[in-house]
């Protein structure tokens, strides 16, 4: 177990642990989470040995093998693969031991020391190493191809994945991962849930989201005022026990108030009486001795809202086979070369969709996403643009964008030249820009306070569509939160792509997807595209483990479980054999119910879509048959409600339509 025995750290002169007492138990999944600032990447330090504690002892055993993601990455030219399988430093050790020993003189003894080798070796699984290797990178969504690149043709962020495939591969007893899934994408992060879940040792995460830390965390340990609190259950347990905790302590307060009041008004009743003296003074002394409780503090609330857009054109965009890509030019031949993307895009947004992109890292939803903000041309096809469309676009990129020797008061000012500069600190404040902060340089802020800057810039701009494209990188639990209920109340038309599973969840309505080159609806839940995606990496996988198969000088190179699960289901059953008849009808009653789970998924999400539009519907009937519309001064909005109300007039009969297509489809698989 790990034992933190008051332990106390300071960095410089602020404190951030006073006197802590902790225990966490071995194959516990903890969940370390508390304001930026508070120390957790500083404990994380001091359990590495690379911090020590200014007063207490933090103990686990020593025997225990740590394992953490390296926060550089070397420009080496060592092939990828080779460098996930360097994670593994035990083997790795083995293996030079083996080298040195093959190139001593033959002898007695050294034969000896070679098998002894070998034998270790072999303990440490280095017939399936690379095996293992490949299928940990394929999960964090590296190819083949780029399996056997140099670690130095990598960006930053993929070469972070490669520290992370490093940590993996480490054979360990405690695992610490910070902020393990900044760099991923959708696919990558819930491979690696599962892949966490199954993890045997004790493991510690960072994280700043929620639906990950609810997948993988059995333990929460929260840092708030310089101490370390253990709560039981996932993230979503510790909100419920915090919020508990909080109304308790509120009124504990408030009865310890009316105590002390109670006091002070017979002390001030009764001390210049003689017959009540003494009792006055023990009453002074019983609120002198009486600790006056802190209220438990409830994090900082941070909170922020788009505002009305002046527009709804609708449609806002049209897309007619439309191939998205890239078009470049040889600087010699002048040539035009042109890559297509996304391909045959027949797309529409209509005011008040709210999509989620879905797709694996690579099949191009940021390409499609800078095709809708008209960052990239079309290669072929048309996009017709709404008349009073507003674009606010976050792109992945954004905060590198900004000018990090300028202020946010300089960044709002130029896209508002001639607003006051009291309303742009004003609205600067909202997003907790307060203050010298709003007039200062952002070469210092974090990457949350940028990333927060950047939305800020669009909130400002009233957009009527909002394309997102993972608007979560950097951001704290806090503000995730309320950019989560910002997004849920615009009003407005939006696109996002995410890997923040809860922001998706809460603020889309509907998903497509981008695979294979092509953009098509998806019709299902994240647990539907979960499961898409595992059958897409199973398929991956099996194509990796048949090539190491056949690379591998020997023929133990892959474990019988793997074998196993890529042999095809015999479905042939001998007669009379009643077990073989039961796990028959046990795999048809699994298909059909797979077969269901998609239709079953969609009509919920139609019957969802039908209530939404029967609402507005009703909303513009009412509006209809007010008076005042048929006045002159309302005749635009009266033009305008007509249009809307024979849009959902149409879109209502559609989805009923759809409703009914799909109830059908349900009807004659349970027949």
């Amino acid at each position: 177990m790990i034992r933190f025995q008051q332990v106390t750290l300071a960095r410089g002169v602020k404190p951030l642990l006073e006197n802590v007492d902790v225990t966490l138990n071995p194959g516990d999944k903890i969940g370390l989470i508390g304001a930026n600032g508070a120390g957790k990447s500083s404990l994380f330090a001091m359990l590495r040995g690379e911090l020590h504690a200014d007063q207490g002892n933090i103990d686990y055993p020593a025997k225990w093998r740590v394992a953490y993601v390296a926060q550089e990455t070397p420009a080496l030219e060592r092939p990828a693969v080779e460098y996930a399988i360097d994670g593994d430093v035990a083997l790795r050790r083995l293996e030079a031991q083996l080298a040195a020993a093959e190139a001593e003189p033959e002898s007695a003894e050294n034969g000896i020391r070679i098998a002894e080798l070998y034998g270790a070796l072999a303990d440490a699984d280095v017939y399936t190493v690379r095996s293992r290797a490949e299928q940990l990178l394929l999960g964090l969504g590296f190819t083949l191809e780029q399996m056997e690149r140099p670690v130095a043709s990598f960006s930053g962020g993929w070469r972070m994945r490669l520290n992370l495939a490093q940590a993996l591969m480490c054979p360990s007893d405690l695992l610490l991962l910070d902020e393990p899934t900044n760099h991923l994408d959708l696919d990558a992060i819930i491979w690696l849930e599962d892949w966490l879940k199954r993890y045997a040792g004790t493991l510690i995460i960072i994280s700043h989201d929620r639906d990950f830390l609810d997948g993988v965390v059995n333990v929460i340990v929260h840092i708030d005022e310089r101490k370390l609190k253990r709560y039981s259950g996932n993230y979503s347990a510790f909100e419920r026990q915090r919020a508990a905790q909080l109304e308790l302590a509120a009124g504990m307060i408030e009865k310890q108030m009316r105590q002390r009041a109670h006091l002070h008004s017979f002390i001030d009743r009764f001390k210049a009486k003689a017959s009540k003296a003494r009792q006055a003074q023990s009453r002074m002394k019983a609120l002198a001795k009486m600790e006056e409780l802190a209220p438990l503090r409830a994090a900082a609330e941070f909170s922020f809202e788009f505002r009305e857009p002046l527009s709804a054109p609708n449609p806002l965009l049209v897309m007619e086979k439309v191939n998205a890509g890239y078009r470049s030019e040889d600087p010699e031949t002048y040539e035009t070369t042109e890559k297509v993307i996304v391909g045959g895009i027949d797309f529409s947004l209509q005011t008040g969709q709210r999509i989620g992109l879905l797709g694996v890292n690579g099949a191009g939803k940021s390409t499609l996403i800078k095709t809708i903000a008209n960052e990239l041309s079309p290669i072929a096809g048309t996009a017709q643009f709404g008349k009073g469309l507003v674009i606010g676009y976050f792109a992945q990129h954004q905060v590198e964008m900004l000018r990090h020797d300028e202020s946010p008061l300089w960044h709002l000012a130029r896209i508002a030249p001639d607003v006051r500069e009291q309303e742009l600190r004003n609205f600067l404040g909202s997003f907790n820009f307060n203050g010298n902060m709003a007039s200062s340089s952002i070469a210092p802020f974090s990457g949350g306070e940028k990333a927060r800057l950047a939305l800020a810039l669009i909130v400002w701009q009233r957009p009527n569509l909002l394309l997102l494209d993972e608007p979560t990188n950097h951001l704290d639990l806090e503000t995730r939160e309320a950019l989560t209920m910002a997004l849920a109340q615009f009003e407005g038309t939006l696109v996002l792509v995410s890997h923040d599973r809860h922001l998706l969840r809460a603020t889309t309505d509907q998903f497509l997807i981008v695979a294979d080159g092509k953009l098509q609806p998806f019709d299902g839940d994240l647990d539907d595209y979960r499961d898409w995606l595992f059958k897409t990496k199973l398929a991956a996988k099996n194509s990796a483990t048949e090539a190491a198969q056949a690379a591998a000088a020997k023929p133990k190179a892959e474990p019988k479980v793997e074998r196993k699960a890529a042999e095809p289901v015999v479905a042939a059953a001998p007669a009379g054999d009643r077990r073989e008849q039961k796990r028959l009808d046990a795999g048809e009653r699994q298909r059909l119910a797979g077969l269901k789970k998609p239709i079953e998924s969609r009509i919920k999400r139609l019957e969802e879509q039908i209530a939404k539009c029967n609402e507005k519907k009703t909303a513009i009937d009412a509006r209809l048959a007010a008076p005042d519309i048929y006045d002159a001064a309302n005749k635009e909005e009266l033009k305008k409600l007509i249009a809307d109300q024979a849009y959902c007039s149409k879109e209502l009969e559609q989805l009923e339509e759809d409703w009914l297509g799909q109830q059908e489809a349900l009807e004659q698989l349970v027949a």
